[in-house]
């Protein structure tokens, strides 16, 4: 769906029983991307983003605001294990993601989250206990690049 619909449809609105929470993603004020959380149970939850601006993609954003991203959905939902589902075949947010969390199992989902298409998907969980791990790591990796 387009941006301005998804986001009035998901935009936080306070009630702990909303299934999707969009958020953005601005860069000197600049919208150019989001993030989404969609939710269904307590231990099946899937997050999509996407950066938007051409020119900040692959320049670093999506794996600095990793650990943030991940803990905004942990503080405001109440879900216990978020799933990443990236195909196989996308290098770029694989790459990313090996940076933080682990391939926990690849298989064929004939109905994934969101818009994809079946196809072969890579699987990685975050539990609500590795949330402390990642911002620690998160704050550990900006030291090192400033």
């Amino acid at each position: 769906c387009a941006l301005p619909i998804c986001f009035r449809r998901a935009i936080p609105t306070g009630d702990h029983n909303q299934r999707s929470l969009a958020f953005a993603i601005t860069v000197d004020d600049e919208l150019v991307g989001y993030t989404l959380l969609n939710r269904y149970a307590p231990d099946t939850n899937y997050s999509h983003w996407h950066i938007m601006d051409p020119d900040l993609r692959g320049a670093g954003l999506s794996t600095t605001l990793y650990p943030h991203r991940v803990k905004t959905y942990f503080d405001l939902a109440p879900i216990q294990r978020l799933t990443h589902q990236t195909r196989t075949r996308n290098i770029a947010v694989n790459t990313m993601l090996d940076k933080w969390v682990p391939i926990a199992e690849t298989r064929y989902i004939e109905d994934p989250d969101g818009v994809a298409l079946p196809g072969e998907f890579h699987l990685r969980y975050v539990s609500r206990e590795d949330v402390p791990k990642l911002s620690r790591r998160g704050s550990q990796r900006g030291d090192r690049e400033r």
